[in-house]
């Protein structure tokens, strides 16, 4: 589990290809500190499993569903990553939950300076939309963020200085990919609530309304 609160920023070395997956290598410093083969490590976003340390880098393998879902495999050797080490017992719980499992990837609509702060608007799928939430969390190429708003389309962060300097979040460009992860409560919370009830029809629409959060003590 991660927090979202990034640590370093690296860069990748280099990606090797096969036919569905790939082999990252990405050169870093702090990440490395007291990790271990075996260890999982947060690369913008998405939880990979250290596969070989060495001086000032390490390698992960990306499996199908993972390029499938993530900005990974899209991604060229020199190119800056956000990492963050998996949480320890007893560590600061600085941002929210973060699994590490991408929902899907977002699109960057604009970017608009406000004072000292930038407020960047991302679109999105409905499937990932349903999840997104104003005032609620979100991690954004494993950046743990507060939603501004939402909406049907899109929605909005505002970006302090301190993760405008310490993230690769604000050197993306106009109509770049970055990896979503939503809020996992909410997926719960749809899952446990329509268990067993729908159909395959139903599948597709989500149970949560205003009136069944005020009937369930939610409001």
């Amino acid at each position: 589990m991660f927090t979202g609160i990034i640590e370093e920023i690296g860069i990748l070395k280099s990606i090797k290809h096969g036919t569905k997956s790939a082999v990252l290598e990405v050169g870093a410093t702090k990440v490395i500190e007291g990790t271990r083969v075996g260890d999982s490590i947060s690369v913008n976003g998405v939880c990979l499993t250290v596969t070989t340390l060495r001086p000032n880098s390490f390698t992960a393998d990306a499996m199908p569903e993972t390029l499938k879902r993530s900005n990974l495999g899209t991604l060229q050797s020199g190119n800056p990553v956000n990492l963050e080490r998996a949480l320890r017992l007893g560590d600061r719980f600085g941002g929210h939950i973060v699994s590490g499992h991408i929902d899907g990837e977002g699109t960057i609509i604009n970017f608009k300076e406000d004072e000292n702060a930038i407020w960047i608007t991302i679109g999105a799928d409905d499937s990932l939309l349903r999840y997104i939430v104003e005032k609620g969390s979100i991690a954004i190429d494993g950046i743990s963020l507060t939603v501004a708003n939402a909406d049907t389309k899109s929605f909005k962060v505002s970006i302090i200085p301190h993760t405008r300097h310490e993230t690769t979040l604000c050197d993306k460009p106009i109509g770049g990919k970055v990896n979503l992860e939503c809020d996992i409560v909410a997926k719960y919370i749809e899952r446990f609530s329509g268990f067993g009830k729908q159909t395959s029809a139903e599948s597709s629409s989500s149970k949560i309304s205003m009136s069944f959060l005020e009937e369930n003590g939610f409001f």
